[in-house]
């Protein structure tokens, strides 16, 4: 047992090399996962270790909150959602300088509230508001940069896919995260608007402003998400005031976006098998990596290397804000080659033990992990929000979207600070509200 943390290390190498090579998460997780097992228990104790972390797995009732919040958002997708929050947004504040660039951002927050990924949202919103903000002559890197920023927004906005996954993989509480992901949120959305705000001061021609809207057309396009506003409220406030509970919320989520779809005359048989048929291909997915991450948590657990790792950072310096620093970098190390979820499942195992030891909550570093896993989606060489909104607009560089990004990333790196400075922007809402 004695070289049980070296067996660790060399699993996490391995499933590191695994991921490099393009090798699904989920099966990566496990295959490791089970080889370590089978190092530190033997063969026939890791098969029956695995199969009752998959049994049990499978069975739980939360699990079922995954596949139901997916659907509430493909059907969102066929309401035409996407453009009615951007248009709302845009006719607020797009007469403004940046104005445009603004409602881009409040779009994808918007929009966040019902996709939970960021990709989905930068995909989306940049589709919708990409063209509208060139056409008025916005700069090609803000425009770009805006979006691609914006989008890591669908992680971070509650119901969130990554918190979902996280809560499962770290058994904590989902509504609870779901609520303490409220503030963080705002405060992301305003520091990304503050960063537009003073980049347009400073260089007004990369975002001039536009027409007024009319307050009858501000009416109409703030009428349009009336609907969708309401089922948000009632699924995120019902969680958070304990009306629900996450898996009911999410079933009320989706029965409301069923007849939302129908009443704006958007469900037809074609959009209803579309949505379901990426539901249930996401969320197998998904299960696949919930069940590999666990397997993987069990080996990481009894390979004891989470304590070494809780030892070395000891012996480097006693205080916790210079702890949590040095995993923030860690983080954004590990987060600028590996992919978002890759990066969740590979170091929840290891961190969070030593997070507890620190005396921080399960609940705050989930939060921590998401912000810092969603500006991997916006920094090189993965970058993957990057290479989605350079897919939409194919004329601009990479190097012009990474140039538009920078304004953003500076903000995030403020808002991981205040994170760590400021813990109880994650731990005060929950507790308020009794949680």
């Amino acid at each position: 047992m004695s070289t049980s943390p070296y067996i660790g290390m060399a699993g996490v190498v391995l499933l590191l090399v695994m991921l490099t090579g393009g090798i699904p998460i989920g099966i990566s997780l496990g295959l490791v996962g089970i080889c370590g097992l089978t190092l530190i228990l033997g063969l026939e104790p890791a098969l029956i270790k695995s199969g009752v972390i998959l049994f049990e797995t499978l069975s739980r009732y939360e699990l079922g909150v995954l596949p139901l919040f997916f659907l509430m958002a493909h059907v969102c997708f066929a309401a035409n959602a996407s453009r009615d929050f951007f248009d709302a947004a845009a006719s607020m504040f797009g007469h403004r300088k940046g104005g445009l660039a603004l409602a881009s951002i409040g779009g994808c927050a918007g929009f966040g509230t019902i996709s939970g990924s960021s990709l989905a949202t930068a995909a989306t919103i940049g589709l919708v508001s990409l063209p509208e903000m060139r056409k008025r002559g916005y700069s090609d890197a803000l425009a770009t940069g805006t979006v691609a920023a914006g989008g890591t927004l669908g992680q971070m906005v509650p119901p969130s896919g990554a918190l979902i996954v996280y809560g499962i993989i770290a058994e904590q509480s989902i509504g609870k995260l779901f609520t303490a992901a409220i503030i963080p949120a705002i405060t992301q959305v305003m520091l990304y608007c503050g960063a537009i705000v003073i980049l347009c001061y400073f260089k007004p021609r990369v975002a001039p402003a536009t027409a007024r809207a009319s307050w009858a057309q501000r009416r109409s396009s703030l009428v349009r998400v009336i609907d969708i506003g309401v089922l948000v409220l009632l699924v995120i406030g019902g969680i958070a005031v304990g009306w629900f509970s996450p898996p009911e919320a999410a079933s009320v989520g989706s029965v409301g976006a069923l007849l939302l779809c129908a009443w704006r005359r958007r469900l037809s048989w074609s959009s209803l098998g579309k949505a379901l048929n990426e539901t249930l291909r996401t969320s197998g997915m998904i299960y696949v990596v919930v069940v590999g991450a666990l397997i993987f948590s069990v080996f990481i657990s009894l390979s004891g290397l989470a304590e070494q790792v809780a030892q070395l950072l000891g012996s480097v310096d006693n205080s916790r804000i210079v702890s949590l620093m040095v995993i923030a970098v860690l983080l954004l190390l590990l987060g600028s080659v590996l992919d978002g979820l890759a990066l969740m499942l590979v170091t929840t195992p290891i961190i969070l033990p030593i997070i507890q030891d620190m005396g921080m909550s399960p609940i705050w570093f989930g939060i921590f992990l998401v912000r810092a896993m969603e500006i991997g989606f916006i920094h090189p060489p993965i970058g993957m929000n990057l290479f989605v909104i350079h897919n939409i607009s194919k004329d601009v560089s990479l190097g012009r979207i990474f140039k538009g990004v920078l304004p953003f990333l500076a903000s995030d790196f403020v808002h991981l600070l205040l994170l760590i400075f400021i813990p109880a922007m994650v731990t005060w809402l929950p507790t308020v509200l009794g949680q």
